[in-house]
């Protein structure tokens, strides 16, 4: 990640040994590179640069956290961190079954992005979001203003909203550096997930005949779709796929149906999001006798992709594993 200063904890140490341990021990070494981290001094403060906002954390791990957004309720869930959850908001759709029974004990402060007033009733120390936008005085407040009043912040780093602060293409190592961070905010140790995580990418086997495909994500006249520097590039790439909107240098882009039918790609990937459903993602295309004539469309060739698992976080590589799945199955041209 870029513009990060971090000084670990010794927890954090104790992790990133075990991580580095687990490689030698016969990670694969074209899976993904090893994260790597400056030199630690042996005190026990930790401070991070978030987005452009430096966020000391001293020596005491967050214990009252909100999360906001499906991706930070998620790092958590899988840290096994649930019990800091004093409280979530904007969802993105149910956790996996693995997580259900944790999840289920977390309260709700909203349905969407929650107010300050709200956020300060649950009397949180951090606040862990998924979008740098939801910290606004309209939302969960500033980042300066809930700062001084002792409440710290902290966004998914690929979700930075600034060039300079975010990957300037995802990879699985930007991934595996904000689970080893959160981590090290939270003085547990990663090494498990992460091997994990580097298990089930090594097993993933991309399809050969690297089919062209459209990642739809939302829209009607206007497709909004996944595009070249983020989680679903990284995904569709890691699946096989080719994305016919890899050039565009943004993480998701408005696009347009022109382009699509030119192109006629291969394969759909359709989001599935509870404001916007597969169901509707198909009606669109089925109701505009342009692209009901695309062959992935005359010819059912979907990919379906949970809202939730389409950000950048834990789910990221199941992600890309449940779609080169579901290409095995598929007949193409």
């Amino acid at each position: 990640m870029t513009s990060r200063s971090i000084t670990h904890s010794r927890s954090a140490l104790v992790a990133v040994a075990a991580i580095a341990a687990l490689a030698l021990a016969g990670c694969s070494p074209t899976a993904v590179a090893q994260v790597q981290h400056p030199s630690s001094s042996p005190s026990s403060s930790l401070s991070v640069d978030n987005c452009g906002t430096t966020v000391d954390f001293g020596s005491t791990a967050p214990k009252h956290v909100i999360t906001i957004k499906s991706t930070s309720t998620e790092m958590l869930l899988a840290l096994g961190l649930g019990d800091r959850i004093v409280g979530t908001a904007f969802q993105d759709g149910p956790v996996p079954a693995k997580w259900e029974k944790a999840a289920a004990k977390l309260p709700v402060l909203a349905e969407k992005v929650p107010s300050q007033e709200a956020v300060l009733a649950a009397s949180p120390d951090l606040i862990y979001a998924g979008w740098e936008s939801n910290f606004s005085p309209d939302g969960a407040g500033a980042r300066t203003d809930l700062q001084n009043l002792g409440v710290k912040t902290y966004v998914s780093p690929a979700a930075c909203q600034e060039p300079a602060f975010q990957p300037k293409k995802l990879g699985f190592k930007d991934v595996f550096e904000e689970i080893d961070q959160v981590a090290a905010i939270f003085h547990v140790n990663p090494a498990k997930l992460i091997a994990s995580q580097k298990k089930t990418l090594a097993s993933i086997t991309p399809d050969k005949r690297k089919p062209t495909a459209l990642w739809f994500s939302s829209g009607s006249s206007v497709p909004y779709v996944g595009a070249g520097i983020g989680a679903p590039e990284l995904i569709m790439k890691t699946a096989g796929l080719t994305n016919i909107a890899a050039s565009v240098k943004q993480t998701w882009t408005s696009y347009n149906w022109e382009s699509v039918i030119a192109v006629n790609p291969d394969v759909i990937v359709l989001v599935d999001a509870s404001w916007s459903t597969v169901q509707k993602k198909i009606g669109v295309l089925e109701g505009n006798p342009a692209t009901a004539a695309l062959d992935a469309v005359k010819n059912h060739r979907y990919v379906i992709v949970p809202f939730a698992a389409s950000e950048a976080g834990v789910r990221t590589v199941e992600a890309a594993a449940d779609v080169a799945k579901q290409l095995q199955k598929l007949q193409l041209k």
